[in-house]
Formats: structure tokens, sequence, C-alpha cells
């Protein structure tokens, strides 16, 4: 393809920039697709998802008999974004909510089902603040969280798939290394991008590449998408960017995301008038683990837990009420961090590990990601998942005890004569208080009573809660200790975008030419979770803002 001859350039091979790029080749334009990786990175963030995406009153919640709708699902969002800037830096972000809801009640399931996506049949529950039967909850009142068969990488393949054909067709062109440094701005429109030529590297996916200099170039197109990611990988500006409501970050953070997730686009962006909205608004887990076999650095797994480990700070206190296992995940964050623990706990048996214990991730779920239907039947078999049990075996944060003083020894232990020393008795009658609790019809103890809850709902009952049991019960053990730590992922804020995907500046205008989609543009208006995600809506956000990207360059109506 001729340079000159493009209709728009796209950077970021992301999810969102792949699903922006498929709709302009289905309108017939022609496409640049510019990357700071190489062809291996294709996909992004998204590859390594678990890919989990948010739909309402689904088929597969009818057949759990999850009854949901439009109008619960935004109360819920209502609720849980928390918008306090509606008009200003929320203005769009709740214009942008709306029409999310709608359209993932909508069409979003047959938009993608067209595509040759399919859905795990059981929904997950994730951050159930919605249970607690408080009039200021805030969390998924019902299960939403819809697993993609094939995990993230079957989410990118038919965008993939799409873009492939469109390159031989000559439609899509592909800048592998090419760094952008900034945006070509021409009688007041963005027409292109301008930058550096890295030196090639044939690094795996997602392995930390080289940033060596080996010329410069620049792009022309009619519009520019910037689709490039938040900033996650980059822990500068990960703290520079951490608000003060969320007390400070510990010192020991781990990364959820590659390096090459680095914000550099946003600086550019702003530099060519674009506004970004919400600085301050991040979503990152607390249940980070080092991964034993790391592929980036610094590199955390997140433990997608069920409703039964016993959660208890550095000093061995247990979490407050509601903090408990899958239910809020910013709350317990700004608890951890305002009180300063550099790390937390979970404690549980054998019988929890087992049943309730998944990791974040396609890598971590190799019978999904493989649309292997033997191999997710064998989850029900005896023993942890496979990738758990590695974790087991050589996971620094994992301990595996009969005891309660041998388990606080070897925590005690693990995190080293500087930090907190535990007290065996206080944990011990910790989880006696809990194990009191446990079979009684009305339990005073809130996780209890949780957990009791949890396996009401038959999704739960059957793959994500263990039978309630005692901790202190042998026959449940041995017991299990594992040390969680705060794990970067998701940038909420990000640059302000109409419901067309035009980046907006200091006025509140659109800026002739340029467009952004995903993260980098808070998946949508600059922020469409406001200040806490329901879950399932990051990958979702991604495919709605950069569908409306190039629907709207192409100048094709949505539906």
């Amino acid at each position: 393809m001729d340079e000159q001859q493009a209709d728009a350039i796209v950077v970021g091979a992301g999810l969102a920039g792949l699903v922006a790029a498929c709709e302009l080749v289905d309108a017939g334009r022609r496409v640049i697709v510019v990357d700071q990786e190489g062809p291996q990175s294709i996909g992004g963030q998204a590859f390594w998802s678990f890919g989990g995406l948010f739909l309402v009153d689904s088929p597969e919640q009818r057949r759990l008999r999850v009854r949901d709708s439009v109008e619960l699902a935004w109360q819920d969002w209502q609720h849980t974004a928390g918008f306090d800037r509606l008009d200003d830096e929320d203005s769009r972000a709740v214009q942008w909510a709306r029409r999310y809801v709608e359209w993932s009640a909508g069409p979003k399931r047959a938009w993608l089902r067209g595509l040759g996506v399919k859905f795990f049949p059981v929904v997950g529950w994730a951050e159930r603040g919605g249970m607690l039967d408080r009039p200021d909850s805030h969390g998924n009142s019902v299960p939403r969280f819809h697993i993609t068969w094939g995990t993230g990488p079957g989410l990118v393949e038919p965008f993939v798939e799409r873009l492939r054909r469109a390159e031989r067709d000559g439609l899509v062109q592909f800048a592998w290394r090419h760094q952008v440094d900034g945006l070509v701005t021409t009688d007041g429109a963005v027409r292109g991008v301008h930058g550096t030529l890295l030196r090639s590297d044939d690094a795996d996916r997602a392995v930390a590449t080289n940033r060596d200099a080996v010329g410069t170039f620049e792009l022309a197109a009619d519009a520019v998408v910037v689709a490039s990611g938040g900033i996650g990988g980059n822990l500068e500006l990960v703290r520079a960017a951490w608000p003060e409501r969320m007390g400070t970050p510990p010192a020991d953070v781990l990364c959820g995301v590659p390096a090459h997730v680095d914000g550099r686009m946003l600086a550019i962006t702003e530099a060519a008038g674009g506004r970004i909205v919400n600085r301050d608004r991040m979503w990152h887990y607390t249940e980070g683990i080092r991964n034993w076999d790391p592929i980036w650095p610094a590199h955390g797994i997140r433990i997608l837990p069920g409703p039964s480990s016993l959660w208890l700070d550095a000093r061995g206190d247990r979490l407050p009420d509601p903090l408990w296992p899958g239910y809020d995940t910013l709350e317990t964050l700004r608890h951890i961090c305002m009180t300063k623990q550099p790390y937390t706990w979970f404690v549980l048996t054998q019988k929890i590990v087992e049943k309730e214990f998944a990791l974040s991730g396609s890598e971590q779920n190799p019978d999904l990601t493989g649309r292997s239907i033997r191999k997710v039947l064998g989850r029900v078999l005896p023993g942890p998942p496979g990738p758990v049990q590695a974790f087991l075996d050589h996971g620094e944060d994992f301990i595996v005890r009969d005891t309660i003083d041998e388990l606080v020894a070897a925590m005690n232990e693990l995190a080293g004569p500087d930090a907190p020393q535990l007290d065996a008795s206080r944990v011990r009658a910790h989880a006696r208080a809990r194990d009191e609790q446990i079979g009684s019809a009305a339990p005073a103890d809130g996780q209890v009573a949780g957990i009791d809850r949890a396996r009401e709902y038959l999704g739960d009952r059957l793959i994500r809660s263990a039978a309630p049991h005692r901790l202190l019960d042998p026959k449940a053990g041995p017991l299990i200790a594992v040390r969680l730590r705060v794990l970067t992922r998701k940038t909420l804020g990000g640059l302000q975008t109409d419901l067309e995907s035009r980046v907006l500046d200091s006025r509140g205008d659109p800026v002739p030419g340029l467009f952004a989609a995903g993260e980098v543009a808070g998946f949508g208006g600059g922020g469409v979770h406001g200040y806490r995600s329901l879950e399932g809506t990051f990958l979702g956000g991604c495919l709605f803002s950069g569908r409306a990207a190039g629907r709207a360059i192409a100048g094709r109506s949505d539906d």
C-alpha cells in the first residue's frame, strides 16, 4: 500500500485497534496499523486475558436461572461508578456507560457470535457488592462475567484473521517496530504520525524488547486512531497518578501487564490538543502473586478467589467486613494502602484450593484457552488445576503446612525478620471464630453468610465454592497460606472522547482527524467505569469503543 493512500492510521495492535481496523476495512477503507512491538505481540493485553465479558440478560444467564435486565445492570453500574464530575470530566463517560450497558444487553452477544466467538456455559460472579443488601451497595447484583471459549486468544482471533485477509487484499498494512513519537497536524487537523523505527526483535510475545533506534518514519492519513493502551506496565506513571484517597501504594508492586503498556501515547496525544480526564482513576488488584515462571518484568498473576479463604493483613488481623474475597476490589485496595500493609495473606485449606482457586490469564487456563472440553471436565477431579498446583509447587508466595503453628512460623520466615511477625494464637482465634459460624442457620459472620449465599447460585456451587467446612478441621487439610501483593492492571481515565470516539480538546470540541479507543480513552469517554468496574467490562470497552471509532471514520451508522 502506498503510505499516502491510507484512509486511517491505527496506533496500537491491541484489541481496540484491531476492532477499529476491522470496521474500516469492512467499509473498504485502507488502514495502516502501527505498533512499537513486533508481529508476535498482535492482540496486546487482550491476548493474555481470561476473556471475561460483561453481558446482560444473556441465554447463559437465563439457563442458570439468573434474572437480569438493562435497568438492573444500569443501576449497578451507576452505584458502582460513582460518577461525580458530571459537568466536566464525567460528562461524556456517563453517556458512554449507558450506551455500553444497552449494547451489552442487545447486539453485543449476537455480533460476537456472528464472528465465531462462543462462551463457556457457567457465568462467573465478580465484584459481588450487590449481595450485601445495603442501599448504598455497589457491585454486580447478579452474575454477568461471561468467559470467552478460548479465553483472550479466542476473542482476539477473529479480528486478526479478518485483518490478515485484508492485508492480502491490500487494504491493511502492518507497520511493526514503529514507535510513534508525535502526531502530525496540518491546517489544524491530525493527518498522520511520526516516530522512530526500532531495531527488529524476535523476543517471545510480551517479553521486553529493545528500544534501539535504526531510523525515523512519517506516515500520513485522513484520520488517526490512538489505541495504545494504558499505563499499567509503567510503575513510575502508576505511582505519579496514584490518588491520595487511596493511600500510599506499597513499595513492592507487581505488574499485571507487559512492559510495553507504557502510557507513552497519552502525553503525545495531549501535546496534539487532546484532553486527558480522570487521571487519578485506576483499577489494580489485591490478590497478586509473583509468577514463578515470569514473562515480563515483575510479572504478577491474579488469583480469582472463591468466597471461602480467610483474609488477613500483614499483622495477622482479619480484613474488615465486607472486604472478603471476590467482593469489593477497590475498597480492599484502599484499605490495604491506607493502613500501609506491604502485603496480605489468604489462609485456606486443601479443599478450598481445589475447588475455588483459579488464576487469571490465558496462559494459566490452558483447558479453556485450548478449547478442550475433556480438560475442562478434569477440573471436577480431585486436586487443584494444573497451573494452581504448579504455584503450590514452585510459587514463592505459597506455604503448605499441617498445623496453624507450623503455618504461621513459615509465614513469618517468608516475610522476613524486618516484616510484621504474626502470632499463631491470633491467627488461630480468627480461624476459630469463623469456624464456629459454619453450619449456622443465621451466621453472624458476614463472610460465612456470603459463602451460603454464593452456594445458592448454581454456577458457584458447581465450580467456584467449596462445601462449607472448618479451616481447622484436619480432614480438610493441609493448611495453605498465600502471600498477596498489589498487582497493577488498568487505567480507568484517559483521553476524553465523544460517542463517535473523537478526541476532544480542552473546550470540549473534537480535534479534527483524531480518534481514540480502548484503555487510552478510559475504555470510552475518558472513563466509562467511573471509579470502579463491574468486571468483564475492560475487553468489552475495547470492543465497543474500537467499533465506534472505526464506524465513525468510515461513515457507518452503529446498530
